[in-house]
């Protein structure tokens, strides 16, 4: 067991972040239908499985192979990574109180929440801060090296944005429940200015550089994380505004609701459209699985999150439908990466040490006396 988490990186939690947002997508859906809320609490209960193993699986990577976890920190295609770490916290934390609850109790969801809550949010804002620095001062990083992977430790504090209003009517009532409001909407405003600051890079490369390597190109749905997430966390705060904080702020939370969340979910139609053509290009050619489908799974989930917000919020069907579409999706997605994902643990492929690049070989070429090449 110690030999085989060696090359295990802090990536494999984004199969954590994948599965509960099946999970808590499921419960945001504006439908009923039977057997879907059990469904969704059995789902629930397999990503809080798989989070305490993999962190058990971390603590031996940890404690036996710290050369290689520093080798992940001081690889800037590895650090990012650590948001997931982040966001697989908060994520199963978020499902305990929307579906958790129905298998193990109000009062114990709220209390593993309040503490899976607190831990992401730590380690968010730590990866938030740590990664970027690691990035300027340790990192050699050219402009053709960016990916949307870089978005992953900036988008964390989204997601405790988004939920941590879940705790606010757990709170009681007051300048608790007015702090943890306003501390999630300033959760909000630095994970939004950062990803603005970040996007336009892994944009102009895109445009400049040409197509990203065909394993990465399923990243670029890592791009609607913050966007789904976002237009999630204004409908949230909407919702439990009220009787929180004054009346002229209550008020303007649901108007921000709509004012930002339908532009923001515009283009986030907008920019899965071009992951979607981008993704269909890989495939044709011969792109292969890879952890990084899990990237088909967590970002889908906010924008299923982030309609429904819609949907509640403008009385819209149109928004109601679009979330019950990209769950479809997203339920397809997490099914293939979930597969492909066993299918890898089972033969030992996802565990082993990277191939090292072969060689290839320089054409023969001649040359005249003058050293021109003929």
């Amino acid at each position: 067991m110690v030999t085989a988490v060696r090359h295990l990186g802090p990536n494999w939690y984004a199969s954590v972040m994948g599965t509960a947002a099946v999970a808590t997508a499921g419960a945001a859906l504006p439908l009923q239908l039977p057997g879907l809320r059990t469904t969704c609490a059995a789902v629930w209960a397999l990503s809080l499985v798989l989070l305490v193993t993999l962190l058990a699986a971390r603590a031996l990577h940890w404690t036996h192979h710290r050369d290689q976890a520093r080798a992940h920190l001081l690889d800037p295609a590895t650090a990012p990574f650590y948001g997931c770490l982040a966001m697989a916290l908060l994520a199963v934390g978020g499902g305990a109180v929307t579906v958790g609850r129905d298998w193990i109790g109000t009062g114990a969801a709220v209390a593993l929440d309040a503490v899976l809550f607190g831990a992401g949010t730590v380690v968010g804002l730590a990866a938030a801060v740590a990664v970027p620095y690691l990035m300027a001062v340790r990192h050699r990083i050219e402009p053709s090296q960016a990916t949307p992977v870089w978005l992953l430790p900036l988008v964390a504090p989204m997601v405790s944005a988004a939920l941590g209003p879940l705790l606010v009517p757990h709170l009681p009532p007051g300048q608790a429940r007015e702090t943890m409001l306003l501390a999630c909407f300033a959760l909000f405003g630095l994970s939004l200015l950062a990803t603005l600051l970040m996007l336009p890079l892994v944009f102009a490369r895109l445009i400049t550089g040409g197509p990203l390597p065909l394993a990465l190109t399923p990243t670029l749905f890592l791009v609607l994380g913050p966007l789904g997430q976002s237009t999630t966390a204004v409908g949230s705060f909407a919702d439990v505004a009220p009787g929180v904080v004054p009346g002229p702020y209550s008020g303007g939370f649901g108007v921000l609701a709509v004012l930002y969340g339908v532009p923001v979910m515009g283009f986030a139609l907008l920019w899965s459209g071009l992951a979607t053509a981008h993704v269909l290009r890989a495939r044709r050619h011969g792109m292969g699985f890879a952890m990084t489908w899990w990237a088909f799974t967590f970002p889908v989930g906010t924008c299923v999150t982030g309609a429904a917000a819609l949907g509640r919020h403008t009385g819209l069907v149109v928004y109601d439908g679009l979330a019950v579409g990209l769950y479809v999706v997203l339920v397809g997605a997490w099914a293939v990466a979930a597969v492909c994902t066993a299918r890898g643990l089972l033969s030992g492929a996802l565990l082993a040490a990277p191939r090292p690049a072969r060689a290839v070989p320089l054409p023969a070429t001649g040359r005249t006396t003058s050293g021109a090449v003929r």
